[in-house]
C-alpha cells in the first residue's frame, strides 16, 4: 500500500475517532487496527495527522474512546514484546503504536483528571494471564507499557543484533534471553562492540522517545520544594521489576560515552554521510539524565541481583538508592571504566571548540547541556569518579569546554541555565584541593575565546573568564557572582603564580565592588568584597613566592584598600552614594580595566536572537545554603565548621564570621522603606566594616611600599620589571600576621538545587525536542516558556 494511501486511511481513522460520540468497543478490532495495522507513517506524519485540538476534543467529549485507544496501543506493544516481533508487519505495528502514544501522552498528562489513568488497572489485562476478569494481580497500564518498552529495547532483529548463527534455529526466546549479552555498545562492563545497524538505531530511538514521553509527566506538575516528589514512571522503570535495568543503563551510558561525532577524523565526513547515530545518542543522554533525577539527600535501597556484568559495579555497602540506575552509577569503580566515561564526555564537550582550518569541517553536536547534567550526576552520586577526575590533569579537558561555554553564553538571556550548571560543576570541583593544584598547569591550547590574550596557567584562564562574565555578562547573572568568587576563594591557596593580566583583573573587581554606591545598593553586595579579600589573603599567606605580579598589582592599587579601611558610615555619605546609584544603572564600571585585544579568531559573545524560546528556572539557593564551610587542617584533612543547628541562621552574616549573628540582626540594622526598597543604615555598615579582613594586606603594604618607593627614587625607575624582580626575591617571613586556617566552602546537596536541576533538565529536553515537537503547546506546569 502506498504511503499516500496509508496516510489517508490513518487520517480517516482519526476523524472517525473525533466525531464518534458513542463509545467504540475495545473488541472492535476492525476499527482500532486502522490506527496501526496497515499504515506506514513516520512520527512526523503522526504529529501532523493528529492535531492537538482533536486529541483534546476526544479527551473532553468521548473520554472512553481515548482510554480505549491508549489501552489498545499498549496492548499491541505488550503483544509485540511477547512474540518478539518477527515479521515486518509486527515491527510496523509496534512502531506505529509507539508513535501514536508519543503523540497522545502529553495531552493525558496535562489534564489533572486523567493523571491517574495509566496507574489504574484495566480489566482483563492481568499480570497472571489472559481474560480472568477479577485478577487481583492486574498490572496498571503504565507498568505494562514500561515493561513492554524495556523488552522491545532488547528484541533480536528489531533493536539488537540477533545471535542466531543461521535462520534454521527457532527464534531466540524473548523470555529466556539474557539481555546482558545484547548491550548496545562496548564500554562499562561490556567489551564487545556490535556492528552498527541503522535500522536498529532508528527503532531504539523511537522507543526511547516514547519512554522519555512517559517520564515527562513531571513537566505537568508545578515545581515543589518537596524532594520526595518522585516520578512514578521513573521509579517503576528503574526498579527490580524491570529485568533489563542493568543492561539498559549500561547500553545508554556506553552509547553516549563511546560516540565520536568526528567520524574517523576525515574532515567534512558528516556532509557525506548522515549520522544516524547522533539522534540516538541525544535520546540516550536525555533518558539517562531523567532516570538519574534523584535527590541524593534522600532514600536507601534493596540489594540487587548480581548479573554477568556485576564485576563492573562495586559491591560496597550500603546497598544505595532504590533507583537502580542511580545505584549502578554510584557503584561503578574500575579505573578503565572511569577513563572511558571521562574521555567520552570530554571528547563530546570539546566538540564545539574544535577549530580546524576548514570551517564546518567537523560535525557540531548540540547536546552539551545534557552532557553537563550527566557529568554533574556522575560527580554527585559517585565520589570515586570525582576523585578519579581530579587525580590527573584530565579534569582540565572538562574545565576548558565549560569555561568556553560560560564565556560564550554570558550575554545570552536564553542560556542562563547553561551558565548556572557550568558554575555549579566548577563549584563542586573547587571543593577538592586537587582541583586548585591542577589549575597550575600552563594553558597552551588556544581555543579562540573572546577574552584578553594572556600567557599563564589554567587558573589564569578561569579568573579571566570569570572577570569577563562579571563585567560584561547580562544582569540576570548577578546571583552567580557569589558562586564565581567562592570558586576563586576555594582554589586560591593553591595558585602558584598568577599572570599580570589576571592580577589586574582581580584588582579591577575589587575596585568595582568596593565603590560606595555598589556596597550600599544591596544587602549582600559587601560579601563580594569579603570573598576577594580572602583570595588575596590566601595567596599572600600561602603562595607569596611566585606571585609577585599580584603583590605588585596590590601595591599599585593600594588606594582601594585604604578607601575600604576608611569607608564612610555617616548618613550624609550614605545618602550621596545612593544618589549616585540612581544615576548609574550600569552593573559595574568597565573603566580602569585595560581590556587589551581579544584572542585572534574569536567572536564576541552575542545576545540571544529576538524571539528565541527559553524556559523559566526556579531560583537557586544562596551560597550559604549551597555550600558548607570546612577548615583545612595541617595534614590536609577537612573539618566541618557548620554547627548542625545553626546552618539555617547564617543567611546575612558576612563570610568572615561563624554563623553566630543571625540574619535577623542584619535585617534589624538596615531598614526597608515604605516603597519596599532596601536602605542601608550606619549601624549596618559598621556591623560588617569592622570585620573586613584587611590586616594582612595593610601589613604587606606597610613593609613593601616604602622599599618599592625607595628603589624608584634611588634608581629613577619607571620600569616595572625592576620592581617585579625586587618583589620576586623579597620575603615577608616573620613580618605578616600568623597565617589564618584555609577555609573551603564545599558544595552540599540540598532540595533547592535538586529542584533547580529538575526544572533545568526538563526545560532543556522540552526545547531540544522539536522534530517532532513532543510537548510544544501543551500546558506544562514545571516552568514557563518565554520568548527573549
Amino acid at each position: 500500500m502506498g504511503s499516500a494511501d496509508s496516510k489517508l486511511n490513518f487520517r480517516k481513522a482519526v476523524i472517525q475517532l473525533t466525531t464518534k460520540t458513542q463509545p467504540v468497543e475495545a473488541t472492535d478490532d476492525a476499527f482500532w487496527d486502522q490506527f496501526w495495522a496497515d499504515t506506514a507513517t513516520s512520527v512526523q506524519d503522526v504529529f501532523a495527522l493528529v492535531p492537538a485540538a482533536e486529541i483534546r476534543a476526544v479527551r473532553e467529549e468521548s473520554p472512553s474512546n481515548l482510554a480505549t485507544l491508549c489501552y489498545k496501543a499498549v496492548e499491541k506493544l505488550v503483544q509485540g514484546a511477547e512474540s518478539g516481533c518477527h515479521s515486518e508487519k509486527e515491527k510496523q505495528v509496534v512502531l506505529n503504536c509507539s508513535r501514536l502514544l508519543t503523540r497522545v501522552l502529553p495531552y493525558i498528562f496535562e489534564d489533572p483528571d486523567w493523571r491517574g489513568f495509566f496507574w489504574s488497572t484495566v480489566p482483563g489485562a492481568g499480570r497472571g494471564g489472559q481474560g480472568e476478569e477479577e485478577d487481583e494481580n492486574a498490572r496498571p497500564l503504565a507498568e505494562s507499557l514500561l515493561l513492554a518498552i524495556a523488552d522491545l529495547l532488547f528484541c533480536p532483529d528489531f533493536t539488537v543484533q540477533s545471535h542466531r548463527r543461521n535462520n534454521v534455529d527457532s527464534a531466540e526466546d524473548v523470555h529466556s534471553l539474557d539481555s546482558c549479552e545484547y548491550i548496545w555498545e562496548a564500554g562499562v562492563g561490556f567489551a564487545h562492540s556490535p556492528q552498527p545497524n541503522y535500522i536498529h538505531d532508528m527503532n531504539r530511538m523511537e522507543l526511547l522517545k516514547l519512554l522519555l514521553t512517559c517520564f515527562s509527566e513531571a513537566m505537568y506538575l508545578p515545581p515543589s520544594p518537596e524532594s520526595g516528589n518522585t516520578n512514578p514512571w521513573v521509579q517503576f522503570f528503574c526498579s527490580t521489576e524491570n529485568r533489563h535495568a542493568l543492561p539498559l543503563f549500561t547500553s545508554l551510558l556506553n552509547t553516549v560515552c563511546a560516540y565520536d561525532p568526528v567520524g574517523y577524523g576525515i574532515p567534512y565526513n558528516h556532509l557525506l554521510f548522515s549520522d544516524y547515530r547522533e539522534p540516538l545518542v541525544e535520546e540516550a543522554a536525555q533518558v539517562l539524565i531523567v532516570t538519574l533525577d534523584h535527590d541524593s539527600a534522600t532514600s536507601t535501597t534493596p540489594t540487587v541481583d548480581g548479573t554477568t556484568i556485576s564485576t563492573a559495579m562495586d559491591d560496597a555497602d550500603p546497598p544505595g538508592p532504590e533507583n537502580l540506575f542511580v545505584n549502578y552509577l554510584s557503584r561503578i569503580h574500575r579505573e578503565e571504566d572511569f577513563q572511558f566515561i571521562l574521555k567520552g564526555i570530554a571528547r563530546l564537550l570539546s566538540n564545539p571548540l574544535l577549530q580546524t582550518y576548514l570551517p564546518n569541517s567537523t560535525k557540531k553536536i548540540q547536546f552539551h547541556q545534557e552532557l553537563l547534567v550527566l557529568f554533574w550526576k556522575l560527580c554527585d552520586f559517585n565520589k570515586k569518579f570525582l576523585f578519579f577526575v581530579l587525580k590527573s590533569s584530565d579534569v582540565l579537558d572538562i574545565l576548558v569546554p565549560i569555561l568556553y561555554f560560560l564565556n560564550d553564553a554570558r550575554a545570552d538571556q536564553s542560556r542562563v541555565g547553561l551558565m548556572h550548571i557550568g558554575v555549579f560543576i566548577l563549584l563542586l570541583l573547587s571543593g577538592e584541593r586537587n582541583f586548585g593544584v591542577r589549575l597550575n598547569k600552563p594553558y597552551s591550547v588556544r581555543v579562540p575565546m573572546d577574552i584578553p590574550v594572556f600567557t599563564g596557567t589554567h587558573a589564569d584562564l578561569l579568573i579571566v573568564v570569570f572577570h569577563k562574565i562579571i563585567t560584561s555578562g547580562h544582569q540576570r547573572l548577578q546571583p552567580l557572582f557569589d558562586c564565581l568568587l567562592t570558586i576563586v576563594v576555594n582554589v586560591s591557596p593553591y595558585l602558584k603564580s598568577l599572570s599580570m593580566v589576571t592580577a589586574n583583573k582581580l584588582l579591577h573587581l575589587l575596585e568595582a565592588f568596593s565603590t560606595t554606591w555598589f556596597l550600599f545598593s544591596a544587602s549582600q553586595n559587601h560579601h563580594l568584597v569579603f570573598f576577594l579579600l580572602e583570595v588575596f589573603n590566601n595567596i599572600i599567606q600561602y603562595q607569596f613566592d611566585g606571585n609577585s605580579n599580584l603583590v605588585y598589582a596590590i601595591i599599585r592599587k593600594r588606594g582601594v584598600f585604604h578607601q575600604l579601611a576608611n569607608l564612610p558610615t555617616d548618613p550624609t555619605s550614605i545618602h550621596k552614594a545612593l544618589q549616585r546609584r540612581r544615576k548609574t544603572p550600569e552593573p559595574l564600571s568597565r573603566a580602569g580595566s585595560q581590556e587589551g585585544a581579544s584572542m585572534e579568531g574569536s567572536r564576541p559573545a552575542a545576545p540571544a536572537e529576538p524571539g528565541t524560546l527559553k524556559t523559566s528556572l526556579v531560583a537557586t539557593p544562596g551560597i550559604d545554603k549551597l555550600t558548607e564551610k570546612s577548615q583545612v587542617s595541617e595534614d590536609g584533612t577537612l573539618r566541618s565548621l557548620e554547627p548542625e543547628s545553626q546552618t539555617s541562621a547564617t543567611e546575612g552574616s558576612p563570610p568572615e564570621e561563624e554563623p553566630s549573628q543571625t540574619w535577623k540582626d542584619q535585617r534589624r540594622l538596615s531598614s526597608t522603606s515604605a516603597s519596599g526598597q532596601w536602605n542601608p543604615t550606619s549601624d549596618w555598615i559598621l556591623s560588617w566594616k569592622s570585620k573586613l579582613p584587611l590586616q594582612t594586606i595593610m601589613r604587606l603594604l606597610q613593609v613593601l611600599v616604602p622599599q618599592v618607593e625607595k628603589i624608584c627614587i634611588d634608581k629613577g625607575l619607571t620600569d616595572e620589571s625592576e620592581i617585579l624582580r625586587f618583589l620576586q626575591h623579597g620575603t615577608l617571613v616573620g613580618l605578616l600576621p600568623v597565617p589564618h586556617p584555609i577555609l573551603i566552602r564545599k558544595y552540599q546537596a540540598n532540595s533547592g538545587t535538586a529542584m533547580w536541576f529538575r526544572t533545568y533538565m526538563w526545560g532543556v529536553i522540552y526545547l531540544r525536542n522539536v522534530d517532532p515537537p513532543i510537548w510544544y503547546d501543551t500546558d506544562v506546569k514545571l516552568f514557563e516558556i518565554q520568548r527573549v
